[in-house]
């Protein structure tokens, strides 16, 4: 049986190329980045051209990027290192803001830094996911430190303005940060054009390797960091680069195209009109300003993790929400905050594609989805 994998949100698969270009970073220029010697400095001059590639893609310096292990470890340093650094050096701001759909790694380190002494808003989001500019001006104070929005959301796709959003908080004097994990390199993110001050990234989500993301950070913008050792990465992420990683990830960007991004937005928008059709379903997210991969449908009275089941068994690989959060038998988060009540939000599935999806895989998709959602409607005590 063909696999059909629909769940590129989750993580995507290694592009041959980029898989190419680490290769030698394995066997033969496998120096320290660190070390003066010349197999340490080919490490380091293949690890300083992937910086300047993110970089360029951001329009950003390339001494503003921090290589991490990922995501997760991004939106920490992010955070805590803003928030520690202000109350180290005693300037009285102890606020951050975020919004109700962020991704688990920013929610759950907001509840930590409250339990640090952060003061935390949570803004709320309209039906589409889109979070109130009216109340993120209203909640600004003298003692705000950074605001923190997704771009592109994990889970429901919605894109946020990002310029409108930073205009404000440029107006205000306050931080802009945003997790742009899975929207770099699918949508339109300018570092100046935004007045982005902080960017989380990673490479996984665009067919670069697991283990490997990036902070872009400002210059001039000072940040405790939470791994102490050797000074690497400009003395704000210590520990041994993973200059294989870091290489795939920079191929990854170098290689992302606008053409890639235009197919995925036809076969998306081809799998929402067919899923549309079956009766009593609905869109979660933006139609419009939505993420070129994402597919997030509502069916009525029969839960997601049911019809997921069965579409593996016809070799079709999808998820009912984050993969972050799948072993959770929690509501989702992101369709609570949109208003989804729990019947509707625990009836939900998550489709992801990407460059490698084809016409034929959408098509078969589109064939056997129906029958599996009639079959659990004719089993499902609720009606």
């Amino acid at each position: 049986m063909k696999t059909i994998y629909f769940d590129n949100a989750a993580t995507t698969r290694v592009d041959d190329e980029v898989l190419k270009t680490m290769l030698p970073y394995f066997t033969e220029n496998y120096g320290n980045a660190s070390s003066i010697h010349f197999k340490g400095q080919e490490a380091k001059d293949a690890m300083e051209k992937s910086r300047k590639i993110i970089a360029k893609a951001l329009g950003a310096k390339t001494e503003e990027i921090i290589f991490t292990s990922g995501g997760t470890e991004s939106n920490n340093l992010a955070l805590k290192g803003l928030f520690f650094w202000n109350k180290e050096n005693n300037t009285g701001k102890d606020h951050i803001i975020t919004t109700k759909i962020e991704h688990d790694c920013i929610l759950n380190t907001c509840k930590w830094l409250e339990r640090q002494g952060a003061k935390v808003t949570y803004l709320d989001v309209d039906e589409e996911g889109f979070v109130d500019l009216n109340q993120l001006e209203k909640s600004i104070t003298d003692k705000t430190i950074v605001v923190s929005i997704i771009h592109g959301n994990n889970e429901i796709g919605t894109i946020q303005d990002m310029e409108k959003i930073g205009n404000i908080c440029r107006k205000k004097g306050v931080l802009f940060h945003t997790d742009a994990c899975q929207s770099f390199t699918k949508t339109f993110l300018d570092v100046k054009k935004q007045n982005l001050d902080l960017v989380t990234l990673n490479s996984h989500k665009i067919h670069g390797p697991k283990g490997v993301g990036a902070l872009y950070i400002r210059e001039g913008i000072k940040i405790v960091p939470l791994m102490h050792g050797g000074g690497h990465e400009r003395k704000i992420r210590s520990g041994t680069e993973n200059v294989s990683g870091i290489v795939g990830f920079g191929k990854a960007v170098d290689i992302a195209n606008k053409k890639n991004v235009e197919k995925m937005i036809k076969l998306r928008d081809k799998l929402i009109e067919g899923i549309l059709k079956i009766p009593k379903t609905r869109l979660n997210g933006a139609k419009e300003k939505r993420l070129c991969n994402n597919i997030n449908v509502s069916f009525s009275n029969i839960e997601g993790e049911s019809i997921s089941g069965y579409l593996e068994t016809h070799g079709i690989c999808t998820s009912t929400g984050s993969a972050c959060a799948s072993h959770s038998l929690e509501t989702s988060h992101v369709l609570k905050a949109i208003g989804l009540p729990p019947v509707q939000s625990n009836s939900t599935l998550r489709i992801s594609i990407s460059k490698y999806t084809t016409e034929e895989e959408v098509d078969y998709f589109l064939k056997v989805l129906p029958g599996i959602v009639e079959k659990l409607r004719r089993m499902s005590p609720i009606k």
